[in-house]
């Protein structure tokens, strides 16, 4: 029977209710100074303002050695009584310092297996995914390497893999090594960031490919992409792809917390909900709130 690994145990697909399927309560990055999310506070009021609005599950992506603070998840979901799912896994290599990626040479799989299955840390929290990266249009052998590693990791445990593509770029390349040379099915892949590369061909065939497409947070200035998102969702579902579509905040930064006066996890469902939902209708963004999350996240544990 499927299963959705939460930081509190197994549930059901069917029960994770509204799903953000990209989102951060802990992150921190050299990339980005002073930004870190820390807070347990803070973490704590956008998951309560984001069940206020409806929410009942949160998918972090952070991965391994960028600030997940796994033992405080467990307390912030009963609390708010919200879902979480912790992530596994290695971001880009410009995200560590070379000792870090160093030490974990030869063990990168062994270590996303151990965290899916026994726990990060001494927390005893499992990770419910796998979260890896790729390049600006490309895959270097930092992609490749931690690529292999979660590919191994999702042949042992049955793991979904979840990839960050650098300014949604790089999605047919990721597919080809991923789903092509290491047998990953596509259904157990969700690609991020599409809404900042509105290619709407790109689009097309990587959900013919039968992975899942996440259009996640709005845009930063550099993206000037909102205005689009609608059309490419549109375009996908009358495609007949709507059943691969997943959506969330991605919430990186202090800054872009909603405490902060950023849009924070309640803007998913104050406004790209009912903004999608004049584009494509209410039932179908039900659907991809409910129903597609439960499908991609949730799988036969081995």
């Amino acid at each position: 029977m499927s299963a959705v690994r939460t930081v509190l145990g197994d549930v059901l697909p069917d029960d994770l209710g509204v799903c953000d399927a990209h989102d951060h309560l802990f992150f921190g990055s050299p990339q980005l100074p002073g930004q870190e999310l820390r807070s347990v506070p803070a973490a704590r009021a956008e998951l309560t303002a984001f069940r206020e609005l409806g929410g009942g599950t949160v998918v972090q992506w952070t991965p391994y050695g960028l600030g997940r603070r796994a033992a405080d998840l467990p307390r912030l979901s009963r609390e708010t009584g919200v879902h979480v799912v912790a992530a596994t896994g290695l971001h880009q290599a410009a995200h560590y310092d070379d000792g870090a990626l160093q030490e974990l040479r030869g063990r990168l799989a062994e270590v996303f297996v151990s965290e899916l299955t026994e726990g990060i840390g001494t927390s005893g929290v499992r990770a419910g995914l796998i979260k890896v990266a790729g390049g600006f249009h490309a895959l270097d052998a930092h992609a490749r390497w931690t690529m292999g590693a979660a590919a191994e990791a999702h042949h042992a445990t049955g793991a979904p893999i979840a990839v960050h593509l650098e300014l949604g770029t790089g999605a047919l390349d990721v597919l080809d090594l991923l789903c092509g040379e290491l047998e990953v099915p596509p259904e157990r892949v969700v690609l991020g960031h599409l809404n900042r590369s509105p290619d709407a061909e790109v689009h097309r065939q990587a959900a013919g490919s039968g992975c899942y497409l996440a259009f996640d947070g709005p845009s930063r200035a550099n993206h000037a992409t909102d205005w689009r998102m609608p059309d490419a969702v549109r375009a996908l579902a009358d495609a007949g792809h709507g059943d691969r579509l997943l959506l969330g905040g991605d919430t990186t930064t202090a800054a872009a917390r909603a405490a902060n006066g950023g849009p924070g996890m309640p803007y998913l469902l104050r406004r790209m909900r009912p903004r999608l939902a004049l584009a494509v209708g209410e039932e179908l963004v039900r659907r991809i709130l409910t129903e597609n999350p439960g499908r991609a996240f949730g799988v036969q544990w081995r």
